[in-house]
């Protein structure tokens, strides 16, 4: 899935406005921050951390070789292939550890909302529609 977002977010990024560009940098860290406030959040509601985790498993694909004028009907052949799959499985987490974590985020989200607003006020000036 990350694959395909950062991809599309970057061809957005490209069309954006100089204002919006100046926005979405300033603005960057803190919303890594949210996202980061969410994932604690939701770990405390569960009582465990969910961890993300790339296991590879073996497929069969085709891999005939592609028609030449020399042999215009190759043999079917098939290939074993390692292909990537990304597994979720619960994690044992301190709750309080967590809980401690989640409270210095949202400290850090207030400075950089403060932060943000000013910068966002600079773009504006600086970059006005």
């Amino acid at each position: 899935m990350k694959r395909i977002v950062i991809p599309a977010l970057l061809i957005l990024t490209g069309c954006a406005t100089p204002q919006e560009r100046c926005i979405n940098t300033a603005t960057r860290d803190m919303k890594i921050v949210d996202q980061l406030i969410a994932e604690s959040e939701a770990t405390l509601a569960r009582g465990y951390a969910l961890e993300s985790q790339i296991v590879y498993r073996t497929d069969f694909q085709d891999c005939t070789p592609r028609a030449t004028v020399d042999y215009p009907k190759p043999q079917p052949k098939m290939c074993m292939v390692d292909v990537p799959e990304t597994i979720t499985r619960p994690k044992a987490v301190d709750l309080a550890a967590e809980k401690a974590k989640l409270n210095a985020l949202r400290a850090k989200s207030k400075v950089q909302s403060t932060a943000a607003a000013q910068a966002i006020a600079q773009c504006r000036k600086q970059y006005p529609k």
